[in-house]
């Protein structure tokens, strides 16, 4: 019986006609596992070297694009009771889930039965889209170039580029460490989160990602419009993102060994202050970050004029400064080589024991 069920397993992930993924996503010759490990790998690389391209328009814009569209209609169709908006933040997650996973998934699934050349080169570019280390890596080093050649305006308007909070106010040190937040956390949210989900299931699960991802920056907020509507999205994300952030965490830890830096102040700042957010995710990275530059991250900030009282993260041994923003990507960059090394390590141990 066991050698019927281990011919079966392995079976199933060479011969698309006898596993649920390969018969939705049929792959090139050598298999759904191989193709989608070379895709994975491939993207990585080209994210690593390139960067975003500018000149095409970004998925994440369509589905930004596709949130917004569907919130219109949806908000016409519900009450704008607190039950009429759950049940409409609701039906709203659930089309936008079934299009982020559905409408790459069909395109593959055509692409790799008919092209399949044509098919793996589309989801390898889907992949180098989606990741987001090299932009991320630019639009902070834009903050650090305003603040060392340029003016605290430009650090100011540069860093409101990439963050939710007031700017106008914030000084140098406030600019740097805004910056250094960014680079943490998005280390989680725009590399190792996506780069997981890519493993597991392909692009199509990597743009399912995106999609919970991109809701919640959309919808997740506590204010009056968004409170009730926004809900499901905010919670979906929190729930997509658990394992992912502590993963990420980790890697931080392990990038900070590996990198340089102080890997032991690290580890015990991420153990100690991993939780300090009303996220249950966003301190997973910004622990591990703050340890391993001896710095203080979080503390109280400004939302549309409003302050907002937060705990802070990791010690301040020394002042932050506008050379930790290269330092934390140089952190990332080790924390997203350590992921890719994981991911492609764990599809390869799969397609060798099935």
């Amino acid at each position: 019986m066991a050698n019927v069920i281990s011919i079966f397993m392995a079976s199933a992930w060479t011969d698309p006609g006898n596993n649920l993924l390969a018969s939705a996503f049929p792959m090139m010759p050598g298999g759904w596992l191989s193709a989608g490990t070379a895709a994975l790998g491939l993207g990585f690389l080209l994210d690593l070297l390139l960067g975003d391209p500018g000149w095409l328009y970004h998925p994440v814009c369509l589905i930004g694009k596709l949130i917004a569209a569907l919130e219109k209609i949806i908000r016409k169709l519900f009450p704008r009771t607190k039950g009429g908006e759950l049940a409409g933040g609701f039906v709203e997650v659930l089309l936008v889930c079934l299009l982020c996973l559905g409408i790459p998934g069909l395109i593959l699934h055509f692409l790799y039965r008919f092209l399949p050349w044509a098919g793996f080169l589309l989801e390898t570019f889907w992949c180098y889209q989606l990741f987001a280390a090299k932009s991320l890596k630019t639009e902070s080093m834009k903050v650090y170039d305003r603040l060392k050649n340029g003016t605290l305006k430009e650090a100011r308007y540069a860093v409101s580029m990439i963050v939710g909070r007031d700017t106008e106010s914030l000084t140098e040190e406030g600019v740097a460490k805004a910056a250094v937040e960014t680079v943490a956390e998005n280390s989680s949210d725009g590399v190792i989160a996506p780069m997981l989900f890519m493993a597991i299931g392909g692009a199509p699960l990597m743009f399912l990602y995106k999609g919970i991802n991109t809701m919640d920056s959309m919808l997740g907020y506590k204010n009056e419009k968004y409170l009730y509507f926004g809900r499901c999205a905010a919670k979906l994300d929190d729930i997509a993102n658990y394992i992912p952030a502590r993963i990420s965490g980790w890697l931080m830890v392990a990038s900070a060994f590996l990198a340089g830096f102080d890997g032991k102040n690290a580890l015990k700042i991420y153990r100690r202050d991993r939780r300090n957010h009303a996220s249950p995710n966003s301190a997973q990275t910004e622990s591990a970050t703050a340890g391993a530059l001896r710095v203080q991250l979080a503390g109280n900030a400004y939302y549309f004029g409003k302050l907002y009282e937060k705990p802070t993260i990791g010690d301040p041994v020394r002042p932050i400064e506008p050379e930790d923003i290269k330092r934390a990507n140089r952190l990332m960059y080790g924390a997203a080589l350590c992921g890719i090394v994981l991911c492609l390590g764990i599809r390869i141990l799969t397609a060798f024991l099935l």
